[in-house]
């Protein structure tokens, strides 16, 4: 039974690691433009995301514009792209395997433990993998933000600062990570059972007092 509940809250934590990267993924707020210096419009907002970026003002009014061309992007960008939307495709993925293998559910039988516990195994690695991969985009974006910020060469008005979307993409990477482990190890094959010695089996195994008499016998011959 507690290896169910480490299945079960192994796929809630999955789930719920795939809404909020698939959150991070189409919001515009990786990166924000930084109050450095007098040359920036106090007023005015610049969001970056993967897909666009959008201009906040103070009136409450904001314009969203998507990047014009995918090839035109930064090689990272263009990494960051592909490996987000990798990393969702392999946690959706895993969650469905993991789903038809837990023991809670009759996806399979109840005759197919042995490939149930196997193919839930593999559906914790797959989360893992997706957690990982997620996992990168987040802190290179990171460390290239912090690294241009306090980058003296980098002008006032293109440093960034770190967005509420690489702290929630810490977030769901860290759930796909631990439900994939929950899931991994609480879907342990079953072990095998020791089997009972028949009744014949123990009626041809001598005991300790029969070969006692037997080499009493075997002296008294000699």
């Amino acid at each position: 039974m507690a290896s169910m509940g480490l299945q079960v809250l192994g796929l809630v934590l999955a789930l719920l690691g795939w809404v909020c990267g698939a959150l991070v993924c189409a919001a515009p707020l990786w990166r924000i433009s930084a109050f450095v210096g007098g040359e920036l419009v106090i007023a005015q907002v610049l969001w970056e995301g993967l897909w666009m970026n959008c201009l906040s003002q103070t009136t409450g009014h904001i314009q969203c514009k998507t990047y014009d061309s995918t090839l035109a992007l930064p090689k990272s960008a263009q990494a960051a792209r592909g490996l987000t939307v990798l990393a969702l495709l392999l946690s959706i993925l895993a969650v469905m395997l993991g789903v038809v293998g837990a023991k809670c559910t009759h996806c399979m039988g109840d005759g197919n433990q042995d490939s149930k516990a196997r193919l839930a195994r593999i559906a914790g690695v797959l989360l893992i993998v997706a957690g990982l991969a997620y996992l990168t985009p987040i802190s290179w974006t990171a460390y290239a933000t912090i690294r241009d910020f306090y980058d003296p060469s980098v002008a006032a008005p293109l440093k960034r600062e770190l967005g509420p979307a690489l702290y929630l993409g810490w977030g769901a990477s860290m759930l796909l990570l631990l439900g994939g482990t929950l899931l991994h190890v609480g879907s342990s094959a079953p072990g095998g059972r020791a089997l009972p010695i028949s009744g014949a089996a123990a009626k041809l195994s001598p005991s300790p007092g029969m070969a006692g008499e037997a080499k009493q016998l075997d002296k008294s011959f000699v």
